[in-house]
């Protein structure tokens, strides 16, 4: 197990090196690899008990990579809003994003499943978007983005809660798709609130 994780680590490092990376692609590559490893090892049973699927393994890694964008896009808020009730809502992404990260990553060392370090390149692209914005402009596009989303983060929660192999990572979603649901409703009403 060590070597394979030495080889997982090693294969990481390799990609990072590369021109814009996409760690998000990288983690799930790399988890594909160690499902294959796991899979193939003779002291796993024929069903696969105590190993989260690949599937399991790539809903972890796009639900950090969500909180994390999350977290960076609640600060930005602190800084480009001119909304009070925005830069409170985005102080909240951080607070609750970034104890939803770290749930996550608990939950991937117990299981042996690699998580990225930093946002996809399609996520930084949005992150660059909403830089460049301040004030109401900014305000609309934060808005519109996470009711986007949230949405789509629901989406993949239920689905994970419906088809996760592995009983922890379908309880972390079922814990987690509730508290989706109420930021979604809360920016919802945040964009009525705010004329936004």
């Amino acid at each position: 197990m060590k070597k394979l994780m030495g080889m997982l680590v090693a294969g990481i490092l390799l990609a990072a090196c590369h021109n814009n990376p996409d760690n998000v692609k990288t983690a799930v590559k790399a988890n594909d690899h160690r499902s294959d490893s796991l899979a193939n090892k003779e002291s796993i049973t024929d069903s696969g008990a105590g190993i989260p699927s690949r599937q399991d393994a790539d809903f972890m890694v796009k639900a950090t990579a969500g909180n994390q964008l999350e977290v960076i896009l609640g600060q930005l808020a602190q800084t480009h809003s001119s909304s009070p009730a925005v830069k409170h809502f985005g102080q909240m992404m951080i607070d609750q994003h970034g104890e939803g990260e770290r749930e996550f990553r608990g939950l991937a060392v117990t299981k042996h499943i690699i998580l990225p370090d930093t946002i996809s390149n399609k996520q930084k692209k949005e992150d660059d978007d909403l830089q460049k914005k301040s004030g109401k402009s900014f305000d609309k596009a934060y808005i519109d983005l996470m009711i986007k989303d949230h949405k789509d983060d629901i989406d993949e929660y239920k689905k994970a809660v419906h088809d996760a192999n592995d009983s922890d990572v379908r309880a972390l979603a079922l814990k987690l798709l509730p508290l989706l649901q109420a930021h979604l409703d809360t920016v919802q009403a945040l964009q009525k609130t705010t004329g936004s």
